[in-house]
């Protein structure tokens, strides 16, 4: 009788729920371009540098979409990124509580940002991403 070894676990309950508040994240900077490409007609600011602001936000929103799907799917490599990307937000939290005096925008974001950080590094995560939750005949 010949044994089947057993497929690879997925991706903890915590870097699934990190994945789609990463992949929020990047549908939020898609929505963010689009607002500015609707608004660039309307603005004072040249045309062409209100689009290239928007240029910037779609490729980090795709970008986050991706990387938020591959934490969904359980792809080690997107840990990583997200992580970055997490510390990286936190002077946009910082400028909607203090300067801009947003400060139930500013909570709301440095509620996801914060939740997406601990997720990512919770001890499961940190498990899963080194393979030390997989079964020794997978471990490379």
């Amino acid at each position: 009788m010949t044994s089947h070894p057993s497929a690879r676990p997925g991706p903890p309950r915590q870097v699934r729920i990190a994945g789609c508040l990463v992949a929020l994240q990047g549908a939020l900077a898609l929505v963010f371009a689009g607002a500015l490409v609707v608004r660039s007609g309307s603005t004072r600011v040249r045309a062409v540098d209100v689009l290239g602001e928007a240029g910037f936000f779609l490729v980090v929103g795709a970008a986050l979409a991706f990387v938020g799907f591959g934490l969904v799917t359980g792809r080690r490599w997107a840990r990583t990124p997200a992580i970055v990307t997490q510390l990286l937000l936190l002077p946009v939290v910082y400028s909607l509580l203090g300067p801009s005096r947003q400060l139930a925008l500013g909570i709301a974001a440095g509620a996801v940002v914060f939740a997406a950080f601990m997720l990512l590094i919770s001890e499961p995560a940190r498990r899963w991403w080194t393979g030390l939750d997989e079964p020794a005949e997978h471990r490379e």
